[in-house]
C-alpha cells in the first residue's frame, strides 16, 4: 500500500512550554515530503522523527505569527550544511520574502540551493502548487492578521487493471495504458470488450485538510467536505471562550462542530493553549459533538 501519512512535528501554541514545540507538520506521500508551517526547532523535530532532509522540496506557511514560521531561518540553514542542491520552495503571504529575504542574505549567503517564494492570496481559495502525486489549495481563514489554511489532495489514480480479464483476451502489454486512461479493448475478431469488464475503480485520492490559526469560520465547509483527515486548531476549552473570541481562535467544540458539519472522517486537534497542561478536557469536549476526534502530539504519525 501506498504511504500517505501525516507526521506532527509540533502542536503548540505561540507561548513556550516544555509540553509542545510550536506549529510543525510534515505529509508523506509516496516518500515525497511536504511541510506545514515552521515554528521554532522545527529542524530537530525533524531529525528526531528520522524524517529525510533530501525529501523535502516544499514548505506552506500558513501565516507569519512567529510560531509558525520562526524556524524557516534554521531549517534553510540546516539544509545548506547537508549539501542540498536544487531549489527549495516556500509557500506564504505575500510579506513572506520582504521578512525573510534579509536574513538568507545575511546568514546564509552561501547556501548551496536556490530558495524560491511564492506568494499565496489568502483572501480567495485556489490551487497553489501541483506535481505527479499531490494537489494544494488554499482555504481562506479568520484570524487577526491574514491567514489560510491548505487542503492537501492526492492525484486521482488509474483504474485497477482486472489480471484474469487481461489473460482471457490475451490482450498485449503496450494496450494496458491505453485501458487504464478508459479505453476498450478490440479483439482479434473485432469484438468490442467495454472498459468496466476489464477494470475495477480506482481507490478514491485521499484528502488533508489543515486549518490554522482561525476563528470559528463555517465559510470553510465547502473546501473541506468529506475530507479524510481534517486539522483543526482548538486552542482553548469552551470555559475560555471570551479569550479564543478576543483572539481570533477555536475552542475544541467550535472544531468538532465545523467537523461535524463537514462530515469529514477524523479530526485532529492542535495548537494547543499553554494554560492546559493536559488536554483531555479539549478532547471530551469537541468528542461529544464529533466522536471521530483525536489531540496531535509531537512525533505521533498518522496514516490516511
Amino acid at each position: 500500500m501506498e504511504r500517505f501519512e501525516l507526521h506532527i512535528l509540533g502542536c503548540g501554541s505561540a507561548l513556550p512550554t516544555t509540553l509542545h514545540f510550536p506549529s510543525c507538520q510534515v505529509l508523506n506521500l509516496r516518500d515525497k515530503l511536504y511541510m506545514i508551517d515552521c515554528g521554532e526547532g522545527a529542524q530537530m523535530q525533524f531529525r528526531a522523527m528520522k524524517l529525510r532532509f533530501n525529501r523535502l522540496n516544499n514548505l506552506f506557511i500558513s501565516h507569519l505569527h512567529g510560531d509558525h514560521c520562526f524556524g524557516l531561518p534554521g531549517l534553510l540553514s540546516t539544509l545548506g550544511l547537508l549539501g542540498r542542491t536544487g531549489e527549495f520552495t516556500i509557500f506564504a503571504h505575500p510579506d513572506a520574502e520582504k521578512m525573510f529575504r534579509p536574513l538568507l542574505n545575511y546568514f546564509c549567503r552561501e547556501l548551496p540551493y536556490s530558495v524560491r517564494f511564492i506568494a499565496v492570496n489568502p483572501d480567495r481559495s485556489e490551487q497553489i502548487f501541483e506535481d505527479r502525486t499531490m494537489r494544494v489549495y488554499s482555504i481562506p481563514l479568520k484570524h487577526r492578521i491574514p491567514t489560510c489554511g491548505f487542503l492537501f489532495e492526492e492525484l486521482p489514480k488509474s483504474p485497477h487493471i482486472i489480471r484474469e480479464m487481461i489473460d482471457f483476451y490475451h490482450i498485449p502489454v503496450k494496450q494496458i495504458a491505453s485501458i487504464k486512461s478508459g479505453e476498450p479493448f478490440v479483439t482479434d475478431d473485432g469484438a468490442v470488450v467495454p472498459n468496466h469488464l476489464l477494470t475495477r475503480p480506482a481507490t478514491p485520492p485521499k484528502r488533508y485538510a489543515y486549518c490554522s490559526d482561525t476563528a470559528y469560520y463555517e465559510k470553510v465547509l465547502p473546501i473541506i467536505h468529506g475530507v479524510d483527515l481534517l486539522y483543526h486548531e482548538a486552542t482553548f476549552c469552551e470555559a475560555d471562550l471570551l479569550r479564543a473570541n478576543e483572539t481570533f481562535h477555536s475552542s475544541a467544540r467550535q472544531a468538532a462542530t465545523i467537523a461535524k458539519l463537514a462530515e469529514v472522517r477524523r479530526l485532529m486537534l492542535g495548537h494547543f493553549s499553554a494554560r492546559y497542561p493536559d488536554v483531555a478536557l479539549l478532547l471530551s469536549e469537541a468528542q461529544a459533538i464529533f466522536p471521530e476526534t483525536l489531540c496531535a502530539q509531537e512525533r505521533m504519525v498518522l496514516p490516511l
